[in-house]
């Protein structure tokens, strides 16, 4: 039952609406989460948490429980079919958790539900947003069964088709046009790939990212023309015949879930208008390519958690500090799509590049920090 008043109003119990909650909880702030989804997804979706956002998360006890449960990878390979391009390790980084954690997203949500639970809070189901009033001193949420939540802030996790954004009348800019098309299924493969990295091909029909689970099956994420609606085995059979390895071709055995989605690069023109904050998909879409969309979303929802136990000037600098992170984030997810997708003529000339890149430790390092998603701190305030 909705709460006539709460502290923080928290809409979408996905991960960064329930890292958000998991925060401010851990500080004693009342923080109700409601979601319209009756029942959480068991669908595996984003399948990686990076070590930055594991440092991130350590600070509200989320890290150890996560590591606990998934498969850890110290390497990233991009490939060209059987030719190794470049490999990047994670064993080195300046980290706890030297390495990709390859989890599936129902079992980060879990974890962060069990956090939250532990500290006294829950997710309020199914609640569907309708109505936002913003005043001077907060808002008032309203829904679909009549219902009414009145709240000091209201957060918006509510994922790329955000209601708390529309309601807020927050722009989402980006361009007009369909989106990059993906498809993406959980497999099981034979196949001669080492399942202790995650390994992205480079085609000229576009990437194929081919990341292993702790369950055994495989992630298959690709970029294509135009996804079917109801994607079979032979989809992904296709897929790995065309971009995966040459040598010993992948034979998928079994499809254990597979979806198709389309991605727009888009960023919310702003992060607060007045009680209503963003964070995760309802701030930002863009390309999965280097697995950066849920944990740019996490490290959003501690930030966010921590400045609004801040106060306001705290959470100007979140609205600040967070959007030129997604803008970085965008550009670099962009940047791996195209490199991916260099046409014939320039592809001597990137796997080169790569090549030189992977052979310079310097260099080497830098793009492992930078997928890890280590960030720099934030800009501190000037003083009075």
């Amino acid at each position: 039952m909705l709460p006539e008043h709460t502290d923080v109003l928290v809409v979408g119990a996905g991960p960064t609406g329930l890292a958000v909650a998991v925060t401010l909880a851990g500080h004693g702030v009342a923080v109700t989460v409601v979601e319209k989804l009756a029942e959480p997804p068991v669908t595996s979706r984003a399948a990686v948490v990076h070590a930055g956002t594991l440092e991130v998360l350590d600070r509200i006890g989320i890290a150890e429980p996560l590591a606990a449960r998934g498969l850890r990878s110290a390497r990233f390979t991009v490939r060209d079919r059987d030719r190794v391009l470049a490999t990047v390790g994670f064993d080195r980084l300046p980290s706890r958790y030297p390495y990709a954690l390859l989890i599936s997203q129902a079992e980060t949500e879990a974890v962060l539900a069990d956090r939250l639970t532990a500290l006294g809070g829950r997710v309020l189901r199914p609640y569907e947003l309708t109505g936002l009033e913003l005043d001077g001193a907060g808002a008032t949420a309203r829904f679909s069964d009549g219902g009414a939540v009145r709240a000091g802030w209201v957060v918006g996790a509510d994922g790329m088709h955000s209601r708390v954004r529309e309601l807020a009348g927050i722009g989402f800019g980006g361009p007009a046009d369909p989106g990059e098309s993906f498809l993406l299924a959980d497999v099981r493969v034979d196949s001669a790939l080492p399942r202790d990295q995650v390994t992205l091909f480079l085609s000229r029909r576009g990437p194929l990212v081919w990341a292993p689970l702790p369950d055994g099956t495989v992630r298959l994420v690709a970029t294509v023309d135009d996804a079917p609606r109801e994607p079979q085995a032979r989809h992904f059979q296709t897929l790995l015949d065309e971009r995966g390895p040459a040598r010993r071709p992948d034979r998928v055995l079994d499809v254990a879930w597979a979806s198709r989605f389309r991605i727009h690069h888009r960023i919310a023109d702003r992060y607060r208008s007045g009680a209503v904050l963003l964070a995760g998909d309802a701030a930002h879409v863009h390309s999965p390519a280097g697995g950066q969309g849920m944990n740019l979303g996490l490290r959003d929802a501690v930030a966010l958690g921590e400045a609004l136990v801040g106060g306001p000037g705290a959470l100007d600098r979140y609205a600040a500090d967070r959007r030129p992170r997604a803008e970085e984030v965008l550009g670099f997810a962009a940047g791996l799509t195209r490199l991916a997708a260099a046409p014939p003529a320039l592809r001597p000339l990137r796997n080169l590049l790569l090549r030189t890149v992977s052979a310079l430790p310097p260099t080497r390092h830098r793009l492992a920090s930078r997928l890890a998603g280590f960030e720099p701190p934030p800009t501190p305030s000037p003083a009075p």
